[in-house]
């Protein structure tokens, strides 16, 4: 770890690069199947969806960028190669063989729900580390993924 003068102990901002380093490896896999389906989507409303998958890969560029920069704020490296995140990653391969603008949502909404979930989880655990800052951090996320997972959804829906 590198040194910094940031005033959390070494072993917490361990733990928090730790934590932190798990919830990239997801982002980073989440953004890259979301580009997957962008690039691969087919069927009605195909401009809509899209559209929309590539409005969402954007956003998580964002947070992956954040997340990231507190690893390497904390004095860690983050860890953003392919063999890292396959190493990392909490979520299931997204399938190669589909295509239909449903397939994708449902995929999505799947990988979606999955990093919300271990992101509000991440919460909690940054709670106990004494890390508010990566909490809040955690927060938002948790926030937009959730209002992605609604627009994924919708379109799954009636």
């Amino acid at each position: 770890m590198h040194s910094t003068r940031i005033d959390l102990s070494a072993e917490k901002r361990e733990a928090a690069i730790r934590l932190l380093s798990d919830r990239l490896a997801d982002l980073i896999d989440l953004q890259l199947q979301t580009k997957q389906a962008h690039w691969n989507v087919k069927g009605p409303n195909f401009i809509a969806i899209h559209e929309l998958f590539d409005d969402i890969a954007e956003d998580l560029e964002e947070h992956v960028d954040t997340v990231a920069e507190r690893i390497t704020a904390f004095g860690g490296t983050a860890e953003g190669t392919v063999g890292a995140v396959a190493k990392r990653t909490s979520l299931a391969p997204y399938p190669l063989n589909i295509s239909s603008s449903r397939d994708h949502l449902d995929a999505l909404s799947t990988a979606v729900s999955k990093v919300g979930k271990v992101v509000r989880a991440a919460i909690d655990q940054a709670d106990e580390i004494g890390d508010k800052g990566t909490s809040d951090l955690f927060t938002g996320i948790s926030r937009d993924l959730d209002k992605k997972l609604w627009f994924l959804e919708s379109h799954l829906q009636g």
